[in-house]
């Protein structure tokens, strides 16, 4: 069997000077590889979770990523009293038990995940800086330059896993 060849991407970002272009950069070009990793899939294939051991799909990726988006944009640096979007007491994996393999179900979490980037692009295009800070947890401050190097770290470290589990699918491999 032949790969499928890999998708056209945009270019890796440049090093700036500038942080908030710097750090925006990469978190959209991480952001970018999610989209990548899904793309040309079916839903039971987005679905799918290809190592037996684990409860990870891609389409449990997309929606735990906009739980983390929604959590560190909207709940802890603006504030917003709202509740996680899968994650639940009872069920911290939620994101990825409820994963089902409905297409209304799978362009539902798409959309979600999509609304919670715009949320957080606006919210750091409209940020005055990048002391703007918020807390979580028991009161620990985190201010928005950390929550974007943690969020980056985020995409990255689940890009290992869309990687691993798109090469399982269908073996392409690559971004």
């Amino acid at each position: 069997m032949t790969p499928p060849q890999r998708p056209h991407r945009g270019a890796r970002p440049t090093y700036e000077r500038d942080e908030r272009r710097l750090l925006e950069g990469w978190l959209d070009f991480h952001r970018e590889t999610l989209i990548v990793k899904c793309d040309g899939l079916g839903d039971d294939q987005r679905k799918a979770r290809p190592i037996s051991s684990s409860l990870l799909s891609l389409h449990g990726l997309v929606r735990h990523l906009a739980d983390v988006e929604r959590h560190w944009f909207r709940r802890v640096l603006a504030g917003q009293d709202i509740p996680w979007l899968y994650r639940r007491d009872d069920d911290r994996d939620g994101a990825f038990n409820d994963a089902v393999a409905d297409p209304v179900v799978v362009e539902s979490a798409w959309a979600v995940w999509r609304e919670e980037v715009r949320f957080a692009e606006r919210f750091v295009e409209e940020a005055p800086n990048f002391e703007l800070a918020g807390s979580y947890g028991r009161g620990t401050v985190i201010s928005l330059c950390e929550v974007l190097v943690h969020m980056i770290e985020e995409y990255v470290r689940h890009a290992g896993h869309d990687g691993f589990l798109r090469e399982r699918i269908d073996v392409r491999v690559g971004q």
